[in-house]
């Protein structure tokens, strides 16, 4: 099987031409226009607010365009504690996200609780929504939301594209 990522330059062609596959241009396409859904639950939102600042420049990464609806966003990020009074509400918001979607969970409150072992208090958004990246910390450093960005980046990268379209296209005719 061909990589998703091949590309190359051919210098006995006159000018800038640069050879891929559609299938790795249109990952490339999709890596690198992540649209992130902010999910503030509590203090690591802060920290998240800073990712987004001129300082660390999330837009480096084609994540700047910061979506509060899930009908135009494709990575969710749950950033602080995860009540179970909030976890319906979370789990129907990432429903509502168009596929493909990715969730990163920030903190340790997303991750595994956190400090907070009470009657409250969700154990981990995975047992709610898949989970692609955890970011430890409490909170986690602007740096660590933005390595687990790339994280989900190179992800995206390795899946096919084309294949989907195609599986699509077959389940619409059917």
């Amino acid at each position: 099987m061909q990589s998703q990522t091949e590309y190359g330059y051919n210098s006995k062609i006159e000018g800038d031409i640069v050879l891929t596959t559609v299938d790795a241009a249109l990952a490339w396409f999709r890596a690198n226009s992540v649209w992130p859904m902010p999910m503030g639950l509590a203090c690591c939102a802060i920290e998240l607010m800073a990712v987004g600042a001129s300082r660390f420049d999330i837009s480096r990464f084609g994540s700047e365009v910061m979506r509060f609806s899930p009908r135009q966003s494709d990575c969710m990020i749950v950033a602080g504690t995860v009540t179970y009074k909030m976890a319906g509400s979370l789990k129907r918001i990432y429903d509502q996200m168009a596929e493909p979607k990715w969730v990163i969970a920030m903190g340790a409150c997303a991750s595994t609780g956190g400090m907070y072992r009470s009657y409250a208090t969700l154990q981990g958004v995975d047992n709610i929504v898949p989970v692609d990246v955890y970011v430890s910390g409490c909170p986690p450093r602007p740096e660590a939301v933005l390595d687990a960005l790339m994280k989900i980046q190179e992800k995206i990268k390795k899946e096919p594209v084309l294949h989907d379209l195609v599986a699509f296209k077959q389940l619409a005719g059917k």
